[in-house]
């Protein structure tokens, strides 16, 4: 059997699932991820300390909890995407913004839409298809050639178009030309070459400087989306309005200054739903000291 008949059997399978139970067994498989993956559970538990000095040890541990709850409702509702129409997307989602991505549009440029490991993430780039029109997905494929399969067939079934970001810069500058949407998530940790330092909870993240390169060098409009999930276990899809360019003419300032203003974007939002971020992640890894001198 092929790995393509072996995912899309798997995705089937799992999203014949009743949607309350599939929901229960990933929310358990999570919860006892957490209590067996010390190693995540500690770099979550310091990366909230740090973010949040002010919070006690029993709010800290409550959000690292909620972060695991988190997780497994994304990967219970990610087998639900192929099953979602613009005619029924409505009973997940509800929109906001989706005007400021219209006039953008509109410049003819392309759309540069940033986004973060936050809220739904998944469901968030299925539901700007579907509300707007399909997004070019920039992503890393994972290692192992199964998974991979499986989450590029689910991330397509609704017109997405995800691109490997290896030798991605010519693909991406087409998308833009032809006045698509580049959907970027921003908020992890890369290498020292492949980005800059940046203020993030008042640390030092180094963060990509593609979204900056791209705008800079396209001036294609750069437009900020969350999909937060609601206490009723819907989701607000938001768009918000352009972000300004700083553009001076020293690249390299420019550079920072805009990776600095996407990131406070995204940090704004996760002080706000700190439960819905991916703190397992080492978000911090890269320091300055390793930086050649």
């Amino acid at each position: 059997m092929t790995t393509k008949f072996i995912a899309d059997a798997l995705v089937k399978i799992l999203g014949a699932i009743p949607a309350p139970l599939r929901k229960a067994l990933f929310i358990g498989f999570f919860r006892l991820f957490y209590y067996l993956s010390a190693r995540q559970r500690l770099i979550a538990t310091y990366n909230l300390r740090r973010a949040f000095p002010e919070k006690s040890s029993e709010e800290i541990l409550g959000i690292v909890r909620k972060v695991y709850r988190n997780l497994g409702i994304v990967a219970a509702e990610f087998f639900d995407i192929p099953r979602l129409t613009r005619e029924n997307v409505g009973a997940w989602v509800e929109a906001e913004g989706l005007e400021n991505c219209t006039k953008a549009l509109a410049k003819g440029r392309g759309v540069l839409l940033f986004s973060a490991h936050f809220g739904n993430w998944e469901l968030g780039a299925a539901a700007a298809a579907l509300l707007l029109k399909p997004v070019v997905a920039i992503y890393r494929p994972l290692d192992n050639p199964l998974l991979d399969r499986l989450v590029l067939s689910v991330r397509s079934a609704t017109g997405n178009r995800p691109l490997a970001k290896e030798h991605a810069m010519r693909p991406m500058l087409r998308s833009l030309k032809n006045n698509e949407i580049l959907g970027i998530l921003i908020d992890q940790n890369v290498d020292w070459y492949e980005g800059c330092f940046v203020n993030y909870f008042d640390r030092p993240a180094c963060t990509t400087d593609g979204l900056a390169l791209l705008a800079l060098h396209t001036e294609a409009p750069v437009l900020p989306s969350t999909m937060v999930r609601l206490p009723d276990g819907r989701y607000r899809f938001v768009i918000g309005p352009e972000v300004e360019l700083t553009q001076t003419g020293d690249k390299d300032a420019d550079i920072f200054a805009n990776t600095q203003r996407f990131t406070k974007v995204i940090e704004e939002t996760v002080r706000q739903y700190p439960d819905q971020w991916l703190w397992l992640h080492q978000r911090w890894k890269t320091k300055k000291c390793q930086i050649p001198k």
